[in-house]
């Protein structure tokens, strides 16, 4: 016959805690990375890619700059300005009224795009 081996109540309750806190930590992260509203521009090869996007009211757009050389991400009308962006640097910007936003690069100013805010 083999013994059973009974865990004590409080490494149980320990070990449950852990996992629900855990999956809660992943839930919410899987949430933040597909929050509905949420779009990714990169900037590559002195582009931004993709060059027109369109968002609900209260979205956002991050930029992630994955060229070797710094980019600025610029609106024309001054709403919004990121700092020169390093490679891997990333920025985001919230959009909460709606209207179309064109945005440069200031370092390359032949570097163009469009926002739809819907």
């Amino acid at each position: 016959m083999i013994p059973m081996r009974f865990t004590p109540l409080k490494a149980r309750l320990r070990t449950a805690s852990f996992a629900l806190i855990a999956g809660l930590g992943l839930a919410l992260a899987g949430q933040a990375a597909g929050a509905p509203g949420a779009v990714q521009v990169t900037i590559k090869d002195f582009d931004f890619q993709p060059m027109a996007v369109s968002v609900p009211v209260g979205g956002s757009v991050t930029w992630k700059n994955l060229d070797g050389e710094p980019h600025t991400v610029t609106s024309t009308d001054g709403s919004f300005r990121s700092a020169a962006l390093d490679e891997d640097d990333t920025y985001t910007f919230k959009f909460s009224k709606p209207g179309v936003y064109s945005y440069i690069c200031t370092i390359h100013p032949k570097m163009r795009a469009t926002i739809t805010v819907k």
